[in-house]
């Protein structure tokens, strides 16, 4: 049976393999849909470990938040876009989130040996070799994150298909749909503006120091500021390193959704209105393939160069 671009593009859509793993899927058993996934299952295996090296800087975040008390974040990556919305990935990463959300594993090393969702016949590692095998991409589950409080509650962001995600973890006596709907709108913020702490009370000394130093190396190379005398340096610095905190805590932070004010005193607010305190102790961001080097895609390409 002659294999057409059409049952290609079908097959691909079924499983996110390759475009010439599933010409030859379909051209090894004549073209048989169904013995074409078999096929990709079972001489897909050995081709996982010759992935390895490729870049998977596509992919989604996922998060799932458990009972209000508990909740997981993931970041699996795959090598394109195409594949970051197949259903099969997808529906992966669910199972990786349910993983994370009742692992009692913190390191990368020790998720990826336990056992794969209550299965003991199998690994979290052994099952990603598996969908490697089955997609024809390199994936990675590059991070995980578990966050659990007791008197409190847990919110869950996810921006742009799972771009990127968020967990707002907030202390609370009371949990209503009105502190659920502030906390997302703050995850909102964190999502927007990528803070990187909570507030100004819990920036290590040493990360102050290093910013300083940078701060103050601007202002010494700087023309305008040739002649100025140390003191007045000094007293720019601080000004500018009072700034840099306004951007990188989140309290401290202008709320993006209100009408000047900080993120700090719209908690302040919304526990004034609920009558009880409302605390955000901590938060998670992960947004998919930051800080990984990507490479171009030209799916015209692929399609063309799989059907020659």
């Amino acid at each position: 049976m002659a294999v057409t671009a059409k049952m290609v593009k079908e097959l691909r859509e079924m499983t996110g393999a390759g475009m010439m793993d599933c010409k030859k899927a379909l051209n090894e058993t004549d073209g048989d849909m169904d013995a074409a996934v078999e096929y990709l299952r079972k001489n897909g295996q050995a081709k996982a470990e010759k992935k390895a090296g490729r870049i998977a800087a596509e992919g989604i975040v996922m998060a799932e938040v458990k009972d209000d008390h508990t909740a997981a974040i993931v970041e699996v990556n795959s090598e394109t876009d195409f594949v970051a919305k197949n259903a099969e990935f997808q529906g992966f990463v669910k199972a990786v989130v349910d993983q994370a959300l009742v692992t009692e594993n913190t390191e990368m090393d020790a998720f990826m040996a336990e056992a794969w969702n209550g299965d003991a016949s199998k690994t979290v590692n052994e099952v990603l070799t598996e969908k490697i095998a089955v997609i024809g991409e390199k994936l990675s589950i590059r991070r995980f994150e578990k966050v659990t409080i007791d008197n409190g509650t847990v919110v869950s962001y996810i921006h742009g298909g799972g771009r990127i995600g968020v967990l707002v973890v907030a202390e609370t006596e009371v949990v209503n749909e009105a502190v659920k709907e502030a906390l997302k709108n703050v995850a909102m913020q964190i999502a927007s503006m990528n803070p990187k702490f909570v507030s100004t009370d819990e920036v290590p000394a040493e990360f102050i120091e290093h910013e300083k130093g940078v701060l103050l190396e601007q202002a010494k190379n700087d023309p305008k500021n040739a002649n100025k005398p140390e003191n007045i340096l000094e007293k720019m610095l601080t000004g500018r390193l009072n700034k840099e905190m306004k951007e990188v805590c989140l309290l401290e932070q202008e709320y993006v959704l209100g009408d000047k004010i900080s993120v700090g005193q719209y908690m302040k607010e919304v526990s004034k209105e609920i009558g009880a305190d409302v605390t955000v102790k901590s938060f998670v961001r992960f947004e998919t393939g930051e800080g990984i080097e990507k490479k171009e895609e030209n799916f015209a390409e692929e399609v063309a160069k799989a059907m020659q």
